[in-house]
C-alpha cells in the first residue's frame, strides 16, 4: 500500500521536480509527579530538575512526529 502511494506520488510529480526543505519535528513526553504549592511552582520545580539532568527523555518517551514542507528552494541559477 505504501509502495503504491509512493509510485503514484512520483508519477504525479514527473512534470516538474522542485527541491523542498522538509522540517521534521519529534515530540517527546514524560509525566512526573512532584509536590508543590501551586501548578506554577510544580512546573518551575520540574523545569529546574529537567535543566539539571534529572529527567532525561529518550526514545521510550516518543509522543509523535510532524513533517512540514517549506516553499520550494530557489536554484542559484534562477537568482542570478
Amino acid at each position: 500500500m505504501i509502495a503504491e502511494a509512493i509510485i503514484n506520488a512520483q508519477k504525479s510529480c514527473v512534470r516538474i521536480m522542485k527541491k523542498y526543505k522538509v522540517e521534521i519535528t519529534e515530540m517527546l513526553q514524560k509525566t512526573v509527579t512532584i509536590e508543590a504549592g501551586s501548578r506554577e511552582a510544580a512546573e518551575d520545580l520540574v523545569r529546574g530538575e529537567w535543566k539539571t539532568g534529572k529527567h532525561i527523555l529518550g526514545s521510550e518517551n516518543f509522543a509523535g512526529v510532524d513533517f512540514k514542507a517549506k516553499e520550494p528552494v530557489r536554484s542559484k541559477e534562477k537568482e542570478r
